[in-house]
């Protein structure tokens, strides 16, 4: 009993859904734990302020949040407040005092109250009228409210100065102003700038009122006109802070020297890295689980879509997932040498042994996506000793390796073609070395590249050796029929075609004409064309039970049937397909052979016998002439089913023509459409026009006209 024995008995308990679903539970469940030791980050006891008992380094490459943000405050607290220089204030400042003197001097002007004293001389007004006159004037006409920042008394004095002293003290007043209003005065610089037009107006001849006066219009007329901008001051910030570089512990960088104290900084480090027992980081099981979930779901909605009948899609699923686990296996091993201290082993995994499994077992798709999903696990697994890190050079690796084993394997019926495959990764395995230590301008000694390229040399030979040694188990436990099982098959030194050539030389000939229109038909609609004859050559075996009742092996001999009953002979040649079967499954040959003989007469009916009996009995059954089947299943067994039939009736013909031949051909096809014999299998219309094109040209081929030529006296 094989390994697909009891795979199809554990699926009679449960349903198909269900036992894929395992299927892809276990194969996560197996990934995960493989995986789990490259991404579990090594934690250490270290106490604060201890010393550390070994070299500590980063590792992977992350950003110091904490650090990064420190760096951007400093940054941000260096910038300078940004101030804006307001030229337009010393025009105002300047316009508003020599307005204050200009309202003043109007007011002045009008000497009297329009009325005559008994002298004859203009009536004054009060000095109160005039200050309130003043005040009005310019609460109506200043923008700002002068009126109650600058004291009455200044406005007293002003009034009460004649023209000439407030011309003069508006000249000294206003050009002060001006100058010094010329120059940038910041808020905190004000008070500075007021004392120092109070001291210059100090210094004037002008009367002790009037010069109080003038220094307080001066001093109010001093205000700041280099403005502090707070917008502009935090754009400046922010651009400061976006100049900063984050602070990066770097993957392989020494976090705690051996022997060094380990201070806040380190201490600090190590919890930000998660390296402390005291504090581990989950991030990389989840980072790991995600990684699992996106392999397995890929393969799950393949499989999905993947249209070939459920038991089928399991055992490709099955086989995929044991060739997938012996391959990660053989990863974990090396994986585990090179982390004793043997650099580099990595490139010594046979990585094109999985995909070049798949691609004789299954196709060229599934090897493709096989290869992808290795290279991603081994760029976890070999991880330069940096748990949770990505190694990229090995995974450019094995999937170039992985593809070149695929690409050029292109002859896969001859097992010395897998080790010659072989050969030619180990020289692609080299050349992507040469590639990746080239690139990275690495700095190698000359044994250094001798154990590179003697790695990538081993992983092609490997790769042949190892997949020349499991495909017999795979080909065996799944009941696997691949091109190097049937070519092996197809030695004429196998016992059952030695007993064929031996027992049965015309079945034998026979046999061989059939593969020959088989194959070449089958090829030509996209079928099995290698299974199609071997499985013609061993078609006929039941016949080597009783070969002299065939005709093809009655040579110089009488005819049996001549002294037979129609339903003796009947069952004598019906019983070759049953015969054949049993034979076949007890030398284990593999199932899809045994199918053949069982199907290749169908339900057919023995014509010959059927009306022969018929003559002597007019109510015989014409189900108990016919074959018991089944039908054909496969193209490859309709094919050959159909080729059988042409293969005899064609050289029952003396000297056939190539009309001839087409007419024998559409009468049998004709004849299997119309008893219903191809109802059961995937062959279409457009396909058996194709098939008897196929066979006409080959028959033509081997029945052509030859010369006559004379005989020689």
């Amino acid at each position: 009993m094989n390994l697909q024995d009891y795979i199809g008995k554990i699926r009679t308990f449960l349903s198909y859904k269900v036992f894929t679903l395992i299927c892809f539970l276990l194969l996560a469940i197996v990934l995960y734990g493989v995986l789990f030791y490259n991404v579990k980050p090594q934690t250490y006891d270290v106490e604060l302020f201890s010393v550390s008992d070994k070299t500590i380094r980063s590792p992977k490459t992350i950003v110091d949040e904490e650090r990064t943000k420190e760096e951007q405050q400093k940054a941000a607290d260096a910038v300078e407040k940004v101030y804006t220089f307001k030229k337009e204030k010393q025009q105002n400042r300047v316009s508003l005092i020599d307005s204050i003197f200009e309202f003043v001097l109007d007011i002045n002007e009008e000497t009297s109250t329009g009325k005559e004293k008994t002298d004859g001389k203009p009536e004054k007004k009060p000095i109160e009228e005039k200050l309130e006159l003043l005040k009005s004037n310019l609460t109506a006409n200043v923008n700002e409210d002068v009126t109650k920042s600058i004291p009455d008394e200044v406005f007293l004095a002003l009034l009460k100065s004649n023209i000439n002293e407030l011309e003069r003290a508006r000249t000294i007043v206003v050009g002060q102003v001006e100058t010094l209003m010329s120059e940038k005065i910041r808020e905190e610089n004000v008070p500075h700038y007021k004392n120092l037009i109070s001291d210059r107006i100090g210094l004037t001849s002008l009367h002790s009122s009037l010069k109080d006066a003038s220094v307080e219009l001066g001093k109010y007329a001093i205000v700041a006109n280099e403005i502090y901008d707070p917008e502009q001051t935090e754009e400046r910030k922010k651009q400061a802070i976006q100049s900063v570089e984050p602070v990066k512990i770097l993957q392989g960088q020494v976090i705690a020297q051996e022997g060094h104290l380990i201070d806040h900084e380190t201490y600090h480090q190590l919890q930000l890295l998660g390296l402390l027992k005291s504090n581990p980081s989950v991030k990389p099981y989840i980072g790991l689980g995600i990684f699992v979930f996106l392999i397995i779901g890929s393969l799950f909605l393949y499989f999905t879509t993947f249209r070939v009948k459920e038991e089928k899609k399991q055992n490709y699923l099955i086989l995929l997932s044991f060739i997938f686990i012996i391959s990660l296996i053989l990863m974990k091993i090396v994986g585990i040498i090179s982390d004793l201290e043997l650099d580099n082993i990595g490139y010594i995994f046979p990585a094109a042994m999985a995909p070049m499994l798949i691609r004789i077992l299954l196709n060229e798709r599934f090897a493709f996506i096989l290869t992808i999903i290795l290279a991603a696990c081994g760029s976890i697994i070999f991880h330069d000793e940096i748990a949770g890190s990505i190694n990229v050079e090995i995974a450019i690796y094995i999937l170039f390796s992985g593809t070149a084993g695929i690409l050029l394997l292109t002859n896969r019926n001859r097992r010395s073609n897998i080790l010659q495959t072989g050969f030619y990764v180990s020289i692609i395995n080299v050349f992507i070395i040469f590639f990746l230590l080239f690139l990275g301008n690495g700095q190698l000694t000359k044994i250094e590249y001798v154990y590179y390229l003697t790695f990538a040399f081993v992983s092609g030979l490997l790769s042949a050796i190892l997949t020349i040694g499991l495909l017999p188990f795979f080909e065996a436990g799944f009941g696997i029929l691949s091109t190097l099982k049937l070519i092996e098959l197809s030695n004429p030194n196998h016992p059952l075609l030695k007993k064929i050539l031996m027992e049965a030389p015309g079945t034998y000939h026979h046999s061989v004409m059939v593969a020959n229109l088989a194959e070449s038909a089958c090829e030509a609609v996209g079928a099995n064309g290698l299974l199609a004859r071997v499985g013609c050559y061993y078609h006929d075996i039941g016949k080597t039970r009783r070969p002299q009742f065939f005709i093809e092996n009655q040579m110089n001999i009488e005819n049996p049937h001549n002294h037979l009953s129609p339903e003796s002979s009947r069952d004598i040649i019906i019983a070759h397909a049953k015969d054949g079967a049993e034979m076949l499954k007890k030398h284990k040959l593999p199932k899809e052979i045994v199918d053949i003989a069982e199907q290749h007469h169908g339900t057919t009916l023995l014509k010959y016998f059927y009306y022969k009996a018929k003559e002597e009995n007019e109510g015989i059954n014409e189900a108990d002439f016919r074959y018991p089947g089944p039908k054909p299943q496969t193209k490859e067994a309709a094919i050959i089913s159909i080729a059988d039939s042409v293969e005899a009736a064609v050289r029952s013909m003396s000297r056939p023509t190539l009309e001839q031949i087409k007419e024998v051909i559409q009468s049998i096809v004709q004849d299997r459409l119309q008893d219903d014999q191809l109802n059961e299998c995937d062959i279409t219309l457009k396909e058996l026009e194709v098939i008897k094109k196929t066979f006409c040209e080959t028959l033509n081929g081997i029945f052509h006209s030859r010369i006559e030529y004379p005989n020689s006296k």
